[in-house]
């Protein structure tokens, strides 16, 4: 899309510090002009439409990209990917679904910060498996839950409680938090390197308007997927359905032994129809985001 050869753009020479200030010059969108623009581009390709609708969301496409500067990775790189899947949502965004393209643009820049980090760790044993891909980028908010985010190696009790959560082998959790721990960036640390500022990047975090966009964002997905939720669970029967609820969306999980007892069959039998339930329900929510034009790693 050549219309966004204009667009600013991070770089070492530039200094993370003035692109991030001059991306802050955009505003954002009230939904009544985001959706003319958009319809103005889906209609007629307007290339002033979708520059408008691309600039006006650098800001989320650069908040998203500073969750993952914990991989080692030239941050303007990481925020150049994000601006790629950026660019992408806007070029398949249909505003007549009924949902902002923050929410849709969020699914795509997500996709294309860990497609590009998975390049870049190519030479790296990640492993192939989804268990072990979703190690790789959950790891991090893991140990946060745990209260272990700033420990090097792990105690023995938090790797097996990741491991358990997680899917994996307490190895893997070990050899990937030794990989990960030597790249992780401070938030204390000065935004970019031409020296003009002191910004950090906590201070950018903080920035008013970027949470503004991101919450609504993160309140527009969460409302999303539970659609999804929704409407997924109609793929299952009544027995799987209650299965999957007890054991899985409840606050209070009921164990397999007392879901055996209710349904007289082995436990070894409740815990294959809720294997097989949850993957149902899977498979159908990533249906259904297709449907709606959504990427999801349900």
């Amino acid at each position: 899309m050549s219309t966004y050869t204009n667009l600013p753009a991070p770089s070492p020479e530039q200094g993370l510090n003035r692109y991030l200030q001059e991306i802050r010059k955009f505003p954002l969108l009230e939904p009544e002009e985001e959706y003319m623009l958009a319809k103005r581009w889906v209609d007629h390709e307007d290339p002033a439409a979708a520059h408008k609708l691309v600039t006006s969301h650098l800001r989320l496409a650069a908040k998203i990209a500073m969750g993952y500067r914990g991989y080692g990775l030239p941050q303007a790189e990481v925020i150049s990917e994000a601006n790629v899947g950026l660019m992408q949502a806007v070029k398949r965004f249909d505003p007549e679904k009924g949902f902002r393209l923050a929410t849709y643009a969020m699914w795509w820049i997500r996709a294309s910060i860990q497609e590009y980090i998975l390049r870049s760790w190519s030479l790296v044993k990640l492993g192939t498996t989804s268990a072990q891909k979703k190690l790789f980028f959950n790891l991090r908010k893991a140990k946060a839950k745990l209260g272990a985010l700033e420990e090097g190696d792990l105690r023995p009790e938090n790797v097996a409680q990741i491991a358990k959560d997680l899917n994996v082998t307490e190895t893997e959790v070990i050899d990937m938090n030794r990989r990960l721990a030597g790249s992780d960036a401070s938030l204390n640390a000065t935004v970019g390197s031409d020296g003009e500022g002191t910004t950090q990047w906590q201070d950018w975090l903080e920035d008013e308007d970027a949470d503004q966009a991101g919450a609504y964002a993160e309140r527009d997905e969460l409302d999303a997927r539970r659609e999804l939720l929704v409407q997924a669970m109609g793929a299952l029967n009544e027995r799987e359905r209650d299965i999957l609820v007890q054991r899985r969306l409840s606050d209070n999980p009921v164990t397999l032994e007392e879901l055996s007892e209710s349904y007289g069959v082995s436990r070894e039998r409740i815990r294959q129809i809720e294997v097989r339930a949850f993957e149902k329900l899977q498979s159908k929510m990533k249906e259904l985001a297709r449907g709606k034009g959504m990427l999801i790693d349900a």
